[in-house]
């Protein structure tokens, strides 16, 4: 890593590439040790280090209080000249609740070329914003997400969980495509973007996505790819799957009610993204997966159920379970005009 060049932007002049700021957003302290240990992936272990790392409170004075007495009142500028770790800067959400309003808050306070973007119940392996910055390099790519890997608290996945749904937690799922690939649109919770594509387009759109109500919506950064690639048509979008973090799913999670609540959400949040941008691009990827993925993923659930393979029926019927809720979704989305 210890190549020689222009350096990032941060002063170390170690490290080529752009200069990346992480923005992690907070919303609960019911997650404490999950953003500390967030933050410290960030800050102390990464190869390639961070220009700064912004962590952002959606509405929280306690949590923002006790997060700056933790961090020593932490809100100071970007790195010094040789500053070692990155300096960590908190704040609170500017905009309305939300995970996308957080986010544009972290736009707007960020100061690197490139904006990542780490859920606050991850933690990123050592290499993240190294295979990041490396993509960078072509000045064509917009937008770079990795692959975020579950951690499940039970210990183990549940054996009716099917891996074509681990998108329900969060996480890379069965279907797409692996190595560094050209996509329409970057899962949120491990991605990167361009600061000029939000100068351009501007910032995730609220409304869509996670406002911390009960309904956990989701596709705020679907839409944000679809209107980056239609303002920018040469843009490059690629997900990188050596880009790695991993994301805790708790115990709650990992319950069949959850299951089907997350992916009926997804249908109402797909319903919303397609009123904003049609339903040509907002369910291109969603009818290979729709037509090509999960028929081949109840195929393999009847095939290990005959040979006597542990959970084959039950993810087979959850495919076909979370499949009709999300088509579910859609449909009263769309019927009652998205009203959630």
């Amino acid at each position: 890593m210890n190549g020689h060049g222009h350096g990032n932007g941060n002063g170390t002049g170690r490290h080529t590439g752009p200069a990346i700021s992480v923005v992690i957003c907070a919303y609960t302290p019911d997650r404490w040790a999950d953003i500390l240990a967030a933050v410290a992936s960030v800050r102390d272990h990464q190869s390639r280090p961070a220009h700064e790392l912004l962590l952002v409170v959606d509405h929280h004075p306690a949590l923002l209080a006790r997060l700056r007495e933790h961090f020593g009142g932490a809100h100071a500028g970007a790195a010094a000249p040789g500053a070692s770790p990155p300096p960590v800067r908190i704040m609170a959400n500017s905009g309305p609740r939300g995970l996308s309003a957080g986010r544009n808050t972290g736009i707007a306070a960020a100061s690197g070329e490139v904006i990542a973007f780490l859920d606050d119940d991850a933690v990123a392996e050592r290499d993240w914003l190294r295979h990041f910055a490396e993509g960078y390099a072509d000045p064509a790519v917009m937008a770079i997400g990795g692959r975020t890997e579950p951690v499940w608290d039970s210990g183990r996945r549940p054996v009716w969980f099917p891996a074509e749904f681990d998108w329900v937690v969060g996480c890379t799922y069965r279907g797409l495509p692996p190595g560094k690939v050209r996509v329409r649109n970057v899962l949120g919770g491990n991605a990167s973007f361009r600061r000029v594509a939000f100068d351009l387009v501007g910032g995730f759109t609220s409304g869509i996505g996670r406002d911390g109500g009960r309904r956990p919506l989701g596709g705020e950064e679907t839409e944000l790819c679809i209107r980056i690639g239609r303002t920018l048509p040469d843009a490059v979008l690629l997900i990188d799957d050596r880009a790695v973090i991993h994301h805790r799913v708790p115990a709650a999670r990992e319950r069949f009610g959850y299951f089907r609540g997350r992916a009926y959400a997804e249908g109402l949040s797909k319903a919303l993204v397609t009123r904003s941008v049609g339903p040509r691009d907002g369910l291109a990827v969603e009818r290979r997966y729709a037509t090509r993925v999960l028929p081949a993923g109840v195929l393999r659930g009847l095939r290990d159920a005959a040979l006597r393979r542990p959970g084959g029926a039950g993810r087979a019927g959850a495919i076909v379970a979370g499949a009709a809720a999300a088509a579910g979704g859609y449909v009263w989305g769309t019927v009652r005009g998205a009203a959630v």
